[in-house]
């Protein structure tokens, strides 16, 4: 009976020092900074940034984070707010919210037009000055067209919510044309899909576009068939998911042509138009072309007066500073990391622990105290590619089909910002599973964005008094 009036005691003991220890630290969270504290100012509420500023909170220091926009975005699902299963809200936060409690943190929106490093000064769009006494620069990456830029209103790509919305517009948008076009070859155009680059993005984009296809939209079109939509794959590499093992890849093609999808590699896109895409002398054509082969750092990175690598991203030293500037950090894909002789790689997880470690070396660095060298741990990498299908490898172990589909659902289930987002992509995901169903199907366009598609010729209008074909 003493022993086990001795035990719970001291479960009871412990239970209180651990209540007394989390109450203290939601209190060194909420503690404002003391008068006169460094400034720590961080440049873009990423996943680099979001965590970086949460690294600091309970500092004595003033932290103050910019942003172009007001929310963070869980970019890892923009492709389901792009193909109707999520709603923007389920995948973003306002950032002010999620650093409500962070009393020593300010929110600032604004654009970030250049990084004064002499001056050790923030410079905005609209001449405004944010002086700092360290910077931390996480402005992400953005679209790359190879020296095409002319083909980015032709084919978007995903990186914002805009580009998610802009996505789902055409994509829904083509169902709609196609159902009241009386011509098969536009018709068939309307209802060919290409997405190039078969990375993660592309996989994903591919793999949800087939199942709106083939079940989403069975029975919602009288005069189509929107099961006989093609969705074409295209990627210059041998394979798809090139960074990823020999096997996933493989295994990615199977399960991608299991549902529908028209796989190519090697295939070089060679030109892009309104009325399709080329690649080696064959032409497709299409009226939804979608960009998913490639990305360069943010613009950001060329004020900073360092070296740069082919994409873009900055060459910083091993504890992410830039050379020159020690008071400078740079995480998230605008850093080139090396480690062990390979690039880390611009995923989440590897931008999560880089910025927390580059807000911490901040913190080191305006107390006048060394730095340390950032090291990535890798976790595993997961695409997914349709219902309980995807590919993955996780602490070395490589994943397919449904397990590493439920691996996938649970890691990004995670890295939510915010239980009530959590739980309604928890919500919208059973919903879809259990019935193919997709509830964000909302085309928002202006009269003048139809107008201006018709007159380019992607929704030619239907002569008076003409019937579309009726649905074989």
């Amino acid at each position: 009976m003493r022993e086990r009036t001795g035990w719970l005691v001291a479960v009871g003991v412990a239970g209180a020092a651990m209540a007394a220890f989390a109450r203290a630290r939601r209190a060194a969270r909420r503690a404002p900074p003391p008068p006169g504290a460094p400034r720590i100012v961080l440049v873009g509420a990423g996943f680099a940034g979001l965590n970086a500023a949460r690294a600091l909170a309970g500092r004595p220091v003033q932290v103050t984070v910019l942003d172009r926009r007001n929310h963070h975005l869980f970019q890892p699902l923009l492709y389901q707010v792009a193909t109707a299963a999520l709603s923007p809200g389920d995948i973003a936060a306002p950032i002010r919210h999620v650093l409500r409690h962070q009393r020593n943190a300010e929110v600032l929106l604004g654009d970030v037009a250049r990084v004064d490093v002499a001056a050790r000064a923030v410079v905005l769009d609209d001449g405004t000055r944010v002086p700092y006494d360290a910077l931390v620069v996480a402005t992400g990456a953005t679209h790359s067209y190879f020296g095409h830029d002319d083909w980015a209103p032709l084919a978007p790509g995903l990186k914002t919510l805009e580009d998610a919305l802009e996505i789902r517009r055409r994509v829904l948008s083509a169902y709609e044309r196609a159902e009241r076009e009386s011509d098969p070859a536009a018709r068939t155009a309307l209802l060919t899909f290409v997405i190039v680059g078969a990375g993660p993005t592309g996989v994903e984009l591919a793999g949800a576009l087939a199942e709106i296809a083939r079940h989403t939209l069975t029975a919602d079109f009288r005069h189509i068939a929107p099961e006989s939509a093609r969705v074409i794959l295209l990627e210059l590499a041998p394979r798809v998911l090139p960074t990823y093992p020999e096997r996933l890849s493989e295994a990615a093609r199977r399960q991608l042509e299991r549902i529908g999808v028209e796989v190519r590699t090697g295939a070089q896109v060679t030109a892009i138009d309104p009325e399709g895409v080329e690649i080696a002398g064959e032409r497709i054509a299409s009226r939804t072309v979608l960009w998913a082969a490639g990305v360069a750092a943010s613009p950001l990175a060329r004020g900073l007066g360092v070296a740069l690598d082919r994409s873009g991203r900055v060459e910083v030293r091993p504890d992410l500073s830039i050379p020159g500037h020690p008071e400078v950090f740079v995480a998230g894909d605008l850093a080139r990391i090396v480690q062990d002789g390979v690039p880390v790689p611009g995923v989440a997880p590897a931008a999560i622990q880089a910025g927390r470690r580059a807000a911490r070396n901040a913190l080191q660095r305006v107390r006048g105290r060394p730095t340390r060298a950032f090291r990535y741990r890798d976790k595993g990498t997961l695409a997914t590619i349709g219902r309980a299908a995807a590919v993955g490898k996780v602490r070395g172990i490589e994943l397919t089909g449904l397990p590493a589909w439920l691996a996938w659902l649970g890691v990004h289930i995670a890295f939510l910002i915010g239980f009530r987002n959590r739980v309604a992509v928890l919500l919208e995901w059973a919903w879809s599973y259990a019935t193919f169903k997709r509830g964000a199907r909302l085309i928002t366009e202006t009269a003048g964005q139809r107008r201006l598609e018709e007159r380019a010729g992607a929704a030619p209008p239907r002569p008076p008094g003409a019937e579309p074909e009726a649905r074989a």
